[in-house]
């Protein structure tokens, strides 16, 4: 066991790195793309919704869009908790670079999920009446103590399903996790920044009452309960599983890296 939580430790640094190392143009295109897939989830979503009238169904349809997420590379603001943030744990990289990889992701997430959803109400008027009945229970919701629980466990589910996914070389395991995920998000309405936002988006282009205003409400509200649920509930007790040990090698390993890459330093 020690070993595979090694193995998904050293995995997780490396992606981390990568990640906080990008040029913003691959930063915000890859914000924009994991938008766009979820949006492609939010419509299998709708479309099986209409068609079915079973939200158990309905959910199910909408994980091809965190099967796009994990076969295309793309990402997630949530996504971004576990993995950078166990990188800069091992000494990879500094505090401000999740930060900028947390603004750019998010931005872009919601960008290219906006778009996405006007080109789905315009090209597919169907699905908006049931566009605006998803999108108003979020913005009944509101600020409140359901909507910030809904919020923690969105942030716990999308985070586990990054260190599952961490966790295996197995195709068919990570699309396990990446559906079951997509399904808890969409059956019990969790409160998911990104998801909740493409939904109010949808509803918004199909004429429902609440405002951007309310979204921008939301949203805050959604972002903070996410940060507690995948950072408070997951990544910290996640670092503590992994130990000490395997983080301070991690740690010191980088530090060797580091004199080996500066001029004059050592070379062995």
């Amino acid at each position: 066991m020690a070993t595979d939580l090694a193995g998904a430790f050293e995995r997780t640094v490396e992606e981390g790195a990568d990640r906080l190392e990008r040029t913003w143009p691959r930063l915000l295109a890859t914000g924009s793309v994991g938008g766009i897939d979820v949006g492609i989830g939010v419509l299998a979503l709708l479309l099986v919704q209409g068609l079915t009238h079973s939200r158990a169904a309905a959910s199910l349809a909408f994980g091809v869009g965190f099967v796009a997420l994990t076969l295309a590379n793309s990402e997630l603001f949530t996504e971004n908790f576990l993995v950078p943030i166990a990188a800069v744990t091992a000494g990879r990289a500094r505090p401000l670079a999740v930060l900028r990889l947390w603004a750019g992701t998010l931005a872009t997430n919601l960008l290219g999920g906006w778009v996405l959803m006007a080109i789905v109400v315009a090209g597919l008027p169907q699905v908006r009446p049931i566009a605006v009945h998803l999108g108003a229970h979020f913005a009944a919701a509101g600020v409140g103590t359901r909507s910030f629980a809904t919020a923690v466990l969105g942030g716990c589910v999308i985070t586990l399903m990054t260190w599952m996914e961490r966790g295996t070389d197995s195709t068919l395991g990570k699309l396990v996790a990446a559906v079951g995920t997509a399904f808890l998000l969409a059956a019990g309405s969790l409160n998911h920044a990104i998801v909740m936002s493409l939904e109010m988006f949808a509803g918004l282009q199909a004429g429902a009452h609440y405002g951007y205003g309310t979204w921008a409400q939301d949203l805050g509200w959604a972002v903070f309960g996410n940060l507690v649920g995948g950072i408070g509930l997951v990544t910290v007790l996640r670092l503590v599983q992994v130990g000490s040990t395997h983080i301070q090698e991690a740690r010191e390993q980088s530090r060797r890296d580091m004199e080996v890459e500066v001029p004059g330093g050592p070379t062995s």
